[in-house]
């Protein structure tokens, strides 16, 4: 699906380029990249107190106080279906949906209230014990053919517990006696080989969110698995190396259309494409990493750690600014060879029958290099702010 996409993107761009449409090509390559094209509803339930508010803003990697934050509280705070977009990717947006067994949604009727059919997947929460309603509601989704996963919250609240009642407290016991209690309960209202994910939505980094972000990975369509993927927190290493890697996949892409902006023989209009797509993928690279401002100060507030500090550590100047032309420009001069190779390409364009192809190879050369080098820096930096932030 996603080479098909950028194959017919790829063919129209061209056509452009080969009327010689300059405002058209550099239109076409500052629309919303693949995944930003992606809708993927994720419906968040289970019973009222749950937990399931701050699941969705732990999930966004938002707070309670920040501006579109799912309200939280000891009682239910959710009386209806409410959408929460991803601060840096709108089209993936989590449905905080009431309590299973309110008055006003039943559980025989929940999911003809919550008009199911629009969810890509649901993750049922519970703080304790599922209950007879969260059965019920996974058998009902289930028998619609969605997925479903069980998601155990407040971990960490059991943990201190534990540790505080038990001189000879063993952590990975514990965790192993609460999943087990889940899955017996489980199987004893009916459900078949249950998992469960434990889960502190304080702390993703501990327990197994990790688990569920590898089993939603697993069971999604490619296409929407990369949408989830770049919209996740950096909980940990692993995630970021992921968002590298589906990232890093796109690049000869965007080399193939920049290689196709320097096939027609108009002034500018390869430098033009080249840097209007490489804004928005840039832009990209920050928004997924968590590199922007906005996402780095709702680190520093959900972390405690100083923003100043968690902008300490990052060395590329790609990170914490706003990215346009002209940063790009000053960026890649700094660079030499590459920016050689720019002037090279605006060079032999012009050399008689062998120019235009030759400019093609410097172009995807150009923009290959470029991307992997602000790649390679950028995920760096990730790494870096993760390990300021939670380590």
């Amino acid at each position: 699906m996603a080479v098909q996409t950028d194959c017919k993107s790829v063919t129209k761009e061209i056509k452009a380029l080969q009327l010689h449409d300059k405002p058209a090509a550099v239109g076409m390559v500052k629309e919303p990249l693949g995944m930003d094209n992606i809708t993927l509803n994720i419906a968040i339930t289970g019973e009222s107190g749950s937990g399931k508010s701050t699941f969705v803003n732990a999930f966004r990697g938002v707070s309670v106080d920040d501006v579109g934050a799912a309200p939280t509280g000891v009682k239910e705070t959710t009386i209806e279906v409410t959408p929460y977009p991803h601060p840096n990717y709108p089209n993936v947006i989590l449905w905080d949906l009431p309590g299973v067994g309110t008055p006003n949604f039943p559980s025989d009727k929940y999911l003809e209230r919550v008009a199911f059919e629009k969810f890509d997947f649901f993750i049922i929460i519970a703080a304790a014990q599922f209950k007879e309603n969260d059965v019920k509601l996974a058998q009902e989704i289930q028998r619609m053919e969605k997925k479903f996963y069980f998601v155990r919250s407040k971990t960490d609240d059991d943990i201190r517990a534990e540790k505080r009642k038990k001189s000879d407290f063993n952590e990975e016991e514990t965790l192993t006696k609460i999943r087990d209690d889940c899955v017996q309960g489980l199987r004893g209202l009916g459900i078949e080989s249950p998992q469960v994910f434990l889960v502190s939505s304080f702390e993703l980094h501990l327990y197994n969110f990790s688990l569920l972000q590898q089993t939603l990975d697993r069971d999604l369509p490619a296409h929407k698995r990369d949408a989830l993927l770049c919209a996740m927190p950096n909980f940990n290493p692993e995630i970021i190396r992921k968002k590298k890697q589906a990232l890093k996949s796109r690049i000869k892409y965007w080399a193939t259309l920049s290689a196709a902006g320097a096939a027609v023989p108009v002034p500018g209009l390869s430098i033009d494409v080249d840097l209007a797509m490489l804004v928005d993928v840039v832009t990209e690279y920050v928004f997924a990493f968590g590199l922007d401002i906005q996402s780095l100060k709702r680190l520093s507030a959900r972390t405690g750690v100083p923003y100043a500090d968690l902008r300490a550590v990052i060395i590329s100047p790609l990170a914490a600014v706003e990215i346009n032309i002209h940063l790009l420009i000053k960026v890649i001069v700094r660079l030499g060879s590459v920016a050689a190779l720019m002037a090279a390409e605006e060079v032999s364009r012009w050399i008689p029958f062998i120019g235009i192809p030759i400019a093609m190879g410097l172009s995807f050369t150009t923009t290959y290099r470029i991307l992997n080098l602000f790649l390679d820096k950028l995920a760096d930096d990730a790494h870096g702010v993760f390990e300021r932030a939670l380590v």
